[in-house]
């Protein structure tokens, strides 16, 4: 996905939102602080980065996922095939959506849910659509991308931590994996920019968010997976994610340092950016964090030379970041 929060939107979202205020009243002096119990760390299963990729080059031989065309229902199809096998219990969420230039999208959130019956749920998601235009290239600049680390990268980790799921009986948590459809849908560099054009992107999850899978959903935090497959990447602390969740930040990066995986998890913080995180965590009220390839010490500033161009293909997809961030995210959902 990709572009940043700007303060316009920030005050435009802030004037239609309901501000979320309060507090509890202090304890009395004499009242003993409880002891904290330091629970013994449980090891997850391991993550096979191997299969990831393999799940990745899946989606790419579809070729590119955009809204309204054939390669998009196949790969969907599939998605929800493979979330089958695993031993989820699929939902799909159809819809139409409006996109920035006033087309109508036919869009596909499919969720899969993990012990659907533990009312206590951990959310995560990522996007599986592909952008449907190389805006930022100098070639073939109204042509898809293949999206193989925007939108396939994420949703290859969770395949393949759906897979281990679907394998592992000692999880005592709900887990629901959401692939939402026309993140990468938003208004491109030639287009018109005004107030709004933020919420022209993540339309799948704004559209679950205003109207979940199941009445009354909720989820003690999510974690959003976008961008998490480049050679050398790295994932700093995205700022959306450190105004909305930055318990959730703080558990994720803590057990990547643990796991030997701190050159990849970097300690400066991203400016606020628009992605599906933005919008589960204001309008579904999740508190969600993103691992998100960003850099902010290296110019220029951004996503990384391959975003929304043609080179985001195979070639840049390493199996040792795919392995850092799902060893990451499993430690996390294994200790929760």
């Amino acid at each position: 996905m990709g572009t940043r929060l700007t303060s316009a939107f920030l005050l435009g979202l802030a004037a239609l939102l309901l501000v979320r205020c309060g507090g509890e009243p202090a304890a009395p002096r004499s009242t003993p602080k409880p002891t904290k119990i330091q629970k013994a760390r449980v090891e997850a299963p391991a993550f096979n980065a191997d299969s990831a990729y393999a799940y990745i080059a899946q989606q790419v031989a579809f070729g590119p996922r955009v809204p309204n065309t054939p390669e998009h229902v196949a790969c969907g199809d599939w998605l929800s095939r493979e979330l089958t096998r695993h031993g989820a219990d699929v939902i799909e969420q159809p819809g139409l959506v409006r996109a920035y230039d006033g087309t109508i999208l036919r869009i596909r959130n499919i969720i899969g849910q993990f012990r659907p019956e533990n009312r206590e749920r951990i959310l995560l998601f990522a996007h599986w659509d592909t952008r449907p235009f190389a805006d930022k290239d100098t070639l073939r600049m109204r042509e898809p991308i293949d999206g193989a680390n925007d939108g396939g990268s994420g949703v290859g980790v969770l395949l393949e931590i759906a897979r281990l799921l679907g394998a592992d009986s000692t999880l005592d948590v709900g887990v629901d994996i959401v692939f939402f459809d026309a993140e990468d849908y938003g208004t491109p560099e030639w287009g018109e920019k005004n107030q709004n054009s933020a919420l022209t992107w993540c339309l799948g999850s704004q559209y679950w968010a205003n109207q979940p899978h199941r009445i009354g959903y909720n989820a003690k935090y999510g974690i959003l997976l976008d961008m998490v497959g480049a050679e050398g990447a790295v994932f700093n602390k995205e700022g959306t994610s450190m105004a909305y969740a930055p318990t959730v930040v703080k558990r994720l990066w803590e057990s990547a340092e643990r796991l030997g995986y701190g050159d990849y998890f970097k300690r400066d913080v991203t400016p606020e950016t628009i992605d599906d995180n933005l919008f589960v965590s204001e309008f579904a009220g999740i508190p969600s964090a993103n691992i998100v390839h960003y850099q902010v010490q290296v110019l220029p500033m951004g996503y990384g030379p391959f975003h929304h161009t043609h080179a985001d293909n195979l070639s840049i997809i390493s199996t040792a970041t795919l392995e850092a961030v799902g060893n990451t995210v499993l430690d996390v959902v294994w200790n929760d």
